[in-house]
């Protein structure tokens, strides 16, 4: 959230020469602020804090939809094309500002802005903004500065991070019509059970007669919803509490990857998607021009499966000896045999690169077919099993009906 995010602060400076120069900055205090600018050659004549108006409420529509990741694919898009057509980067930083409509992000490509006009590179001026631009995209301008490839680079980054967003659009999209039924089902269990089963047995209990025991254990389901429903909410928050705090642990984070990669149904998903990131993601960085050791060390850094980056870091420690990279990624028990075979000889050709991507489209279109298959079948699963609870609650109703309308008391 934005609150938690340090204040921002508007500068007036002295460059060399006695330039006068403008923009933002990210800092502590006001002290820091001006610290800042002086590690930078620029001496500040004014610094004020920015209002927080415009920074809540961007944060606010970041948080509720507007992600800012479609604020970057848009920003390196166009500095690509501006770049291309060889306008220098700070120009075309100029040009995206005066685009930019996010307030915060403008304010983030200003700052960048003023610190290359001022002489710091542009990755070192992304590299304050992890926030925005992850390691993948930093690394990958450096290379294309020291290249003096930067066009070009940010062409590759823009359509690395539209594939992303694809794949990503493709599992949201697959999995809205399922958590619709669920959300839908469980808020229907939750209002028969809290609201219209008590009031029919209110009634069925003037009649003193002998309630059956599906009855009895769902009334006092009912009964303990109605009236400790916050013991409900403080002990599902405990677990969530706890479980989180786990998972951030070395064997948390462990036994977590371990268990999703293992599960029956949804473990060799995610073990193609794990593979495929590796893959499109060393096979960009390999491209843009970055050596084998510094790509597998940025790989690592984003895999997100602990059991995958111990065999990228292991693949990288071999190649820094003079290995291969293939047996470590085949003993990780992440990438199958044939896989691993398949880099191997992308290895020793001098075509890995290539191969590396022929891995990821393979890999993402064998995913689709099972997203999409998987989703034909869950939907009917789910409902199958919101009717089996409904029909539960609709049963605990009616059979004591039935009993008193047969002369059963």
């Amino acid at each position: 959230m934005v609150f938690l995010i340090m204040p921002r602060y508007l500068y007036t400076a002295l460059a060399g020469g006695g330039k006068t120069v403008k923009g933002t900055v990210t800092a502590e205090s006001p002290y820091a602020a001006r610290k800042q600018l002086r590690a930078r050659g620029i001496h500040a004549t004014d610094v004020s804090q920015v209002s927080t108006e415009s920074e809540v409420k961007s944060g606010l529509l970041n948080f509720f939809g507007r992600t800012k990741k479609s604020h970057i694919i848009e920003f390196t898009k166009q500095m690509s094309i501006l770049l291309n057509s060889d306008i220098k980067l700070t120009e075309s930083l100029s040009v995206m500002i005066e685009q930019i409509s996010d307030n915060r992000f403008k304010g983030v490509v200003t700052d960048i802005r003023d610190r290359v006009v001022t002489g710091e590179s542009f990755a070192d001026a992304l590299g304050d903004y992890t926030e925005y631009f992850d390691v993948v995209y930093i690394s990958m301008i450096k290379v294309g500065e020291a290249t003096g490839t930067l066009g070009k680079t940010m062409e590759t980054i823009s359509g690395f991070m539209e594939k992303r967003r694809r794949i990503e659009s493709k599992i949201m999209t697959a999995m809205i019509y399922p958590l619709c039924i669920v959300t839908i089902g469980i808020g229907a269990i939750v209002f028969l059970t809290t609201y219209v089963l008590p009031k029919i047995i209110v009634q069925l209990q003037k009649t003193k007669m002998q309630l059956p025991m599906i009855t009895k254990v769902l009334m006092a389901v009912s009964y303990f919803l109605i009236h400790y429903w916050y013991a409900v909410v403080i002990v599902i928050g405990l677990i969530v509490w706890a479980l989180r705090r786990f998972l951030k642990t070395q064997r948390g984070a462990y036994l977590r990857d371990k268990t999703l990669l293992t599960m029956p149904i949804f473990g060799p998903l995610i073990k193609q998607r794990v593979v495929s990131r590796f893959a499109s993601t060393l096979s960009t960085l390999l491209g843009s021009g970055m050596s084998m050791a510094e790509s597998l060390r940025v790989v690592a850094e984003v895999t997100g499966n602990v059991i995958m980056v111990d065999a990228v870091k292991k693949a990288r420690d071999r190649i820094l000896s003079g290995a291969d990279i293939a047996t470590p990624l085949r003993e990780s028990g992440v990438i199958s045999p044939a896989i691993a075979h398949m880099v191997s000889v992308g290895e020793k050709s001098g075509e890995l690169t290539k191969m590396l991507l022929n891995i990821s489209e393979s890999l993402e279109s064998s995913s689709d077919v099972v997203i999409e298959r998987l989703s034909a079948a869950l939907e009917p699963l789910i409902i199958v099993v919101m009717a089996f609870f409904v029909g539960l609650i609709a049963l605990a109703a009616l059979l004591p009906i039935l009993r008193f309308s047969a002369g059963n008391f």
